[in-house]
């Protein structure tokens, strides 16, 4: 009975192994690493937003327009559980993708309030802060393209014969990827010119429209 069963055992393993399911196992994985990257590095960058705000706000009180953006943008990021199964949800990614999007936008009006500003400029805590935050941006910017990379990796197994058929025996579903409409514009690092020295002009400089 058991050299039947070890027989068994080793016939549907080279079954699954002949129709792509070990494959599908070991990239499904994949995905779920890279995504887990993007979103720890999402996090590490929405951890440092509140001291940036309460930073900018002591030398720039006036600009409550664009410190209530960020802060609302931070809180609509941060409300979505991004979870492994989110991939898994094109319209749960989409609004994901959104509202980081928005937050992204937020951020580089209020790095561009900061040019006008020539004491929050030269601010250690503040200097500091935006050193992080371009390098967490930089990070994100790794961190997704290894995520679109192991989805595109993926998707192309998933639609491929005859793993096609068993990721639809097995119920894998393709994975959400991030649009590539206006990726580089997204994915660009806020980033503050400490060259300028203009002062303030009365009651503030108006922050510039957010990116689409």
């Amino acid at each position: 009975m058991r050299h039947w069963i070890l027989i068994f055992a080793g016939a549907a393993t080279a079954l699954l192994s002949g129709c792509g399911y070990n494959k599908l196992q070991q990239q499904d994985e994949d995905v779920k690493a890279a995504w887990s990257e993007v979103i720890n590095n999402y996090q590490r960058r929405a951890d440092l937003i509140p001291n940036l705000v309460n930073t900018v706000k002591g030398f720039a009180a006036q600009e409550q327009k664009v410190l209530i953006g960020v802060t609302e943008a931070r809180a609509r990021a941060t409300s979505i559980v991004a979870t492994p199964e989110l991939v898994n949800d094109p319209e749960a990614f989409a609004k994901f993708q959104q509202a980081q999007g928005q937050l992204t936008a937020a951020l580089k009006s209020l790095l561009a309030v900061a040019e006008a500003y020539p004491d929050l400029k030269s601010n250690q805590n503040f200097r500091d802060l935006q050193s992080q935050l371009e390098g967490t941006e930089n990070r994100i910017t790794v961190a997704r393209n290894r995520y679109i990379d192991s989805v595109r990796v993926f998707n192309t197994t998933a639609r491929s014969f005859p793993t096609n058929l068993t990721a639809k025996m097995f119920g894998l579903k393709l994975k959400s990827n991030f649009a590539v409409a206006n990726e580089s514009t997204i994915a660009a690092p806020p980033t503050v010119d400490f060259g300028s020295t203009s002062a303030p002009a009365s009651g503030g400089t108006p922050a510039p429209s957010p990116a689409q």
